[in-house]
């Protein structure tokens, strides 16, 4: 190999030998003639040397410049045979360069050269500058797509490389496809529905029953295991759980062409554990949507999702329980808690109704007969039943009612919250005072919602009663009073009023159950006279609410009625008008919207025909079938009835109860 000095060296080396030269001609000075002869052969050295130093560093400079033009050749031909597509575009993000398989797989059959790169590639290109990468579909063909951006000067372009990553998508939809995840069907109220059937009954029942839930899984290729007479418990891969979500979990339908003796419908809830990374946590999910499904009253499916749940059915009326053996036994537990606590407060959710309010006297009266402090918290500003209250007020203690604010300077740990008529602790009357309080018990019937209380050492929840008023009612009659002691006759006329509320006079959502607890407040001293006055209204307060009526508007059998005027008593003619509504044939509900503040609010009835509970939680609301509500923040009266008229066209199938 061939050794190639820097001309440097060269230099370097004529340099040191001219000195060493005039160094000998200083020292033989003597000899003058020797010393110039020296001289001149050094220079003439130093000639040659510098001669042929420029010779090679020609050389080397065509050298480098023959290695620089291969390298660009053959980065050129690497950038074209690249077994990846590669594009170039300019600032107009048009493409100026692509590669041999940008052509195969990215414009096949196409010439790209000057066209925009969106023609080819749909990707927001100000996000893939952003983040330098992102996903897309290309031809079938999933790819990571990578930019590298370079500026010189007045030059400006960038790279875009594609990465195939079909095989792994491929692989992680084949593994969340064939991810297992929990779920168990349950009989709704199993034991009420058949302790009157014949064994013949029961038997086909159970037949019919168990070939349907065989249809449903035979599209599957999961299993499902019978663990007792009323649940299932199956094992579904999620594509094929899919599937069940996108009909709707259509077994729901064909569950109620079963019926028991011919006459009880056979109705399931179902709990689906989807999501899970195990599945053990598949079935822990699975029992909190079938806990949500029965604290909604049944028949229907529910699904967990990162953001809540999701629901498909409840179109069907709960059933009503006839035994009593779980209110025997909350009520025995709650007069323990009572007993073993501080001070009572009792509180139901804002903007207090008779049902709230009934309930909350009813149950303070029995408190106070147990030789308890008790008080009902209320704001007296934002309440629907003042009349109420002033009347219990004038016949009991006059620190009965306390301000929220002033229960929560005087609660301490060691006290007692009881919330009636709500469970969620969004609509609690104080939300400090449930902070401050450890100790929670909740009676509520409305079906179970999202932002339920989780934290309540008693929950007692029954979707298929009336009223929060009946609830209490029953568990009184379980508490021990010392020396026989009733309950005072205006606290009976209270629960009275509370149920006849919610009942409307006795004609909604009354079961067996529910006339049993009238006739114990009527045992208890209750007047009806006496509670019939407390739904009397004002003579303006009448007018404004056939002014509501009048201006209603029929569509698909759902009276929509606009109260456009500010009155104090709005939130009392509005549910008011809703009921009256309800009274003109071929109505099958109603919903009448209006405006407190900035707030626009809708109240919805039905007589039975149409779950409204659906459509108020398609608008972040909530309620009964037959009784609903919810609030729309900075929404316009006219964009609420529009959102609303939607959510009746969307799920006009899904809201009619079966």
């Amino acid at each position: 190999m061939k050794t190639k000095f820097p001309v440097a060296y060269f230099l370097s080396l004529a340099v040191l030998l001219a000195d060493t030269v005039f160094v000998s001609a200083s020292v033989y000075a003597d000899r003058s003639f020797c010393a110039l002869i020296g001289c001149c052969i050094a220079f003439a050295i130093i000639f040659i040397m510098m001669i042929f130093a420029v010779i090679y560093s020609r050389n080397s400079i065509r050298h480098f410049s023959k290695m620089n033009s291969h390298l660009e050749s053959s980065a050129a031909q690497y950038m074209h045979t690249l077994p990846a597509p590669v594009a170039i575009i300019n600032e107009n993000r048009d493409i100026v360069w692509y590669n041999q398989i940008f052509a195969e797989r990215i414009s096949p059959g196409a010439d790209a050269y000057g066209l925009s790169f969106g023609d080819f590639v749909e990707l927001d290109l100000d996000s893939l500058f952003s983040d330098g990468f992102a996903y897309c579909h290309v031809n079938g063909s999933v790819y990571k797509v990578v930019l590298e951006e370079f500026k010189e000067k007045e030059l400006s372009f960038c790279i875009i490389y594609f990465n195939d990553e079909t095989s792994y998508f491929n692989l992680r939809k084949r593994f969340d496809d064939e991810h297992p995840s929990v779920v168990i069907l349950s009989i709704d109220n199993y034991d009420d529905i058949m302790q009157n059937a014949k064994e013949s009954e029961k038997a086909l029942a159970s037949v019919e029953t168990e070939q349907l839930i065989e249809k449903f899984m035979s599209s599957t290729n999961g299993f499902i295991k019978k663990v007792s007479p009323d649940t299932f418990y199956a094992i579904i891969e999620d594509r094929h759980l899919e599937e069940k979500i996108t009909n709707k979990f259509k077994i729901l339908d064909l569950a109620r062409n079963i019926r028991i003796a011919g006459k009880y419908p056979l109705t399931f809830s179902i709990g689906v554990g989807q999501g899970a990374s195990s599945l053990a946590e598949s079935e822990k999910i699975a029992r909190q949507c079938l806990d949500m499904a029965l604290g909604r009253g049944g028949d229907q499916a529910v699904v967990k999702t990162e953001s809540g749940f999701r629901f498909f059915g409840g179109v069907s009326k709960g059933v009503e329980k006839m035994s009593r053996a779980k209110t025997r036994i909350i009520a025995n537990a709650m007069e323990d808690v009572i007993r073993n606590s501080g001070k009572i407060y009792i509180m139901g959710h804002r903007f207090g109704d008779l049902d709230s309010v009934g309930a909350s006297c009813g149950l303070a009266g029995a408190i106070k007969l147990l030789g308890k402090e008790v008080h009902i918290v209320v704001d007296r500003n934002k309440n629907l039943a003042s009349h109420l209250i002033d009347i219990v007020e004038a016949q009991s203690d006059k620190d009965l009612f306390i301000s929220p604010s002033a229960a929560v300077s005087s609660a301490d740990s060691n006290d007692l919250l009881i919330i009636v008529d709500t469970h969620n602790r969004s609509f609690i009357e104080s939300r400090e005072l449930y902070d401050r309080i450890k100790r929670i018990v909740v009676i509520d019937h409305h079906r179970k919602t999202v932002n339920f209380i989780d934290n309540a050492v008693i929950f007692h929840h029954e979707p298929y009663a009336s009223s929060a008023s009946e609830m209490v009612t029953e568990l009184i009659q379980y508490f021990s009073f010392d020396n026989d002691e009733t309950l005072p006759s205006i606290c009976a006329e209270a629960l009275l009023s509370g149920i006849m509320l919610d009942t409307k006079n006795f004609v909604m959502r009354t079961g067996v159950r529910t006339f049993e607890a009238a006739a114990y407040l009527k045992k208890q001293g209750a007047d009806t006279v006496s509670v019939k006055l407390l739904f009397s209204n004002s003579f303006d307060a009448y007018k404004r609410k056939t002014q509501v009526v009048a201006n209603a508007k029929l569509h698909k059998k759902c009276a929509i009625a606009i109260a456009d005027f500010k009155s104090d008593d709005i939130r009392v003619v509005a549910p008011q008008a809703a009921d009256e509504l309800l009274s003109i044939s071929d109505v099958d509900a109603s919903f009448v919207v209006f405006a407190t503040g900035n707030v626009t609010n809708i109240s919805a009835r039905s007589l039975g025909a149409l779950n409204v509970q659906v459509v108020m939680e398609e608008l972040g609301g909530g309620g009964h079938q037959t009784m609903a509500a919810t609030q729309l923040e900075n929404t316009s009266l006219q964009e609420a009835v529009k959102m609303l008229i939607n959510v009746i066209d969307s799920r006009q199938e899904e809201t009619y109860t079966k």
